[in-house]
């Protein structure tokens, strides 16, 4: 029984709480400042000892499943981009759901979640998906926070538990020779994909961007492409970040290109479709690609044909910045084709691919005192 005072989140601009706890019934007040909030609290605290204090009824907590359901229901259909709202689902189904389903929400402990942590890396899940999964779980539990239904996050500050992988770590480039052998490989055993990869490995678009990729997108006067929209499950949607970015076009793609267009006009023509697809890549029926069929039929069986190692298909964006960065082009450049939110994601994820950056750092360490000194003492 009593009355605290207290911030949910400690620092300066951040609003103060009145915490009561009397006969079995608790609740939080909202107050403002530390000294409204103390104001509070003391007219509270007199309350309780005149027998004048009358709480209303508890609010009901919901179990994790309810408030989950509810959250994704609304929240997420309406704030979440359809690719996150689909992914968020899916871990709820296949990893929060099976711990926490029944249990009320101020039930879920900080030990139950570190145990979550340990159980999926210890069952072979890569950190950065245990990051994803508990980042959706605090995300949930921090609206619920915000409602008043619980007083502290039991998720928070528990992702120094999961150790993710450096971000270049993850890339996987093709060099300039092989890129050049997988394109000679993707001509003779599957051209009607050419086109395709070369725009993958000359524009570093992602998987979902290609297959949305338009013909109004593609600004052949003034050499550029434009990224509006990608595909996810045959879905049209905002691209990552939810930005438009433009990409240099060029004179190899952007001739493909133009040979592509001529050819889907035949096509189109030949097999009474009524006008060209308005989606740059289709299959024979002039639908959309399957971005799994590319993956299984198309790209790994070519890199087989090519003799080139297993890489994933998102590495051949890599490889377009890889190729980018050796040809001397600044970090900024990639920066802006690439999309990247900021220069920094791109310096983590690249920087150590800048040719003789190293070499050059220590060399302007040395000074023309030393230099000439070294010149005339003999020094080798």
């Amino acid at each position: 029984m009593g009355v605290t005072v207290k911030q949910r989140t400690k620092g300066k601009g951040q609003p103060w709480w009145v915490y009561i706890c009397h006969q079995g019934k608790r609740k939080a007040l909202k107050v403002g400042d530390k000294t409204a909030a103390d104001a509070v609290a003391s007219k509270i605290r007199e309350q309780i000892k005149t027998g004048a204090l009358n709480l209303a009824p508890q609010k009901q907590i919901p179990t994790f499943e309810e408030y989950a359901t509810h959250w994704l229901a609304g929240y997420g259909e309406t704030h979440l981009k359809y690719s996150t709202l689909k992914s968020y689902q899916s871990v709820l189904k296949h990893h929060l759901q099976s711990s926490f389903a029944p249990r009320p929400l101020d039930a879920i402990t900080r030990a139950d979640i570190r145990e979550l942590i340990f159980t999926k890396l210890k069952n072979g899940y890569t950190p950065n998906t245990v990051a994803h999964i508990k980042a959706l779980l605090s995300g949930i539990l921090t609206h619920a926070l915000d409602e008043g239904l619980l007083q502290t996050n039991p998720a928070s500050r528990l992702g120094k538990l999961i150790k993710t992988k450096e971000r270049k770590a993850d890339v996987n480039p093709l060099t300039r020779e092989e890129a050049k052998a997988f394109l000679e490989a993707m001509s003779e055993h599957s051209p009607r994909h050419f086109p395709f990869f070369l725009c993958a490995l000359r524009t570093g678009m992602r998987l979902g961007e290609l297959l949305g990729l338009q013909w109004g997108d593609i600004d052949f006067h003034g050499g550029f492409v434009e990224v509006r929209r990608a595909s996810f499950k045959g879905r049209l949607v905002t691209p990552k970040n939810g930005k438009i970015r433009r990409i240099d076009m060029s004179r190899q793609l952007s001739e493909t290109l133009k040979a592509l267009h001529k050819e889907r006009k035949a096509e189109a023509l030949a097999k009474g479709w009524g006008e060209v697809p308005a989606t740059v890549f289709v299959n024979e029926a002039g639908r959309i690609l399957d971005g799994d069929h590319l993956r299984r039929r198309v790209f790994k069986r070519t890199l087989e044909k090519a003799g080139l190692r297993e890489i994933r298909i998102h590495d051949l964006r890599h490889t377009f910045a890889s190729m980018l960065i050796q040809n001397g082009e600044s970090l900024a450049y990639v920066r802006d084709q690439m999309g990247h939110h900021s220069i920094q994601i791109t310096v983590d994820t690249y920087g150590h691919l800048v040719p003789g950056a190293n070499r050059q750092a220590v060399d302007r360490l040395d000074d023309e005192i030393l230099t000439t000194y070294g010149q005339e003492a003999g020094c080798v």
